[in-house]
């Protein structure tokens, strides 16, 4: 076999054959298509960001305001502040049915004061409650005729009306409170409980202030 024929014979594209030609024409179309494309892509990119991101635009004017004041909302929710409706009339007068306060997260609870109305959960109840500090870590407690004596001495309770003639004696460990419904007499509280004593784990906000109803607006102590 004669060189030339083997090289013909070699081939894997047969350039006699039209099919096989490429078309400049098609590829300069495409070329121009494409950087069309990109311009219109680059042109609308370009739209985007100076709508969203433009002093006035609809990104600054507004998401960025709902999406910030979501994520304060939560803040507070989660670690500062959150709102408590009051179920019962445990704490009456000081809380009726209905009412709601905004309630601060205790993370000290070494700063919790007698008489304070705070927020806990009771494992013995499995709920939360909502009682009035009597009893501190180490105080000794005696009830007698609904007279709460600490330490020895008679504390002065104004806020309760609606007294019960109930006796006992309680002292106080270590790390736990002992809590009182303000309604005596409708209260369901360390008086009454297997285990009297909430641990300060449990502890979770200080009632600060009635909001509503919008007549009775203030704080609470």
């Amino acid at each position: 076999m004669r060189e030339d024929e083997a090289n013909v014979e070699s081939k894997d594209i047969d350039v006699s054959n039209s099919d096989n030609v490429i078309d400049i024409e098609s590829v300069d179309y495409l070329k121009a298509q494409n950087r069309r494309i990109d311009k219109e892509e680059n042109i609308l990119r370009k739209w985007l960001i100076a709508t969203f991101m433009a002093k006035d635009g609809l990104f600054r004017e507004w998401i960025i305001p709902i999406i910030a004041a979501i994520g304060i909302a939560f803040l507070i929710n989660k670690f500062l502040v959150y709102n408590v409706y009051i179920p019962s009339e445990s704490m009456v007068p000081t809380l009726n049915v209905g009412d709601k306060l905004m309630v601060t997260r205790v993370y000290d609870t070494n700063k919790i004061k007698r008489g304070d109305i705070i927020v806990f959960y009771s494992e013995e109840l499995n709920e939360i409650l909502i009682k009035r500090a009597i009893g501190l870590p180490g105080d000794h407690i005696k009830i007698h005729n609904g007279i709460v004596n600490i330490n020895g001495e008679d504390i002065k309770e104004d806020y309760v009306k609606n007294n019960e003639n109930l006796d006992g004696k309680f002292d106080v460990p270590d790390n736990k409170f002992f809590f009182l419904g303000d309604n005596r007499n409708r209260s369901n509280d360390a008086r009454r409980w297997i285990n009297p004593y909430i641990d300060a784990s449990n502890i979770q906000g200080k009632a600060r202030i009635k909001f509503y109803p919008f007549k009775d607006f203030g704080s609470l102590s």
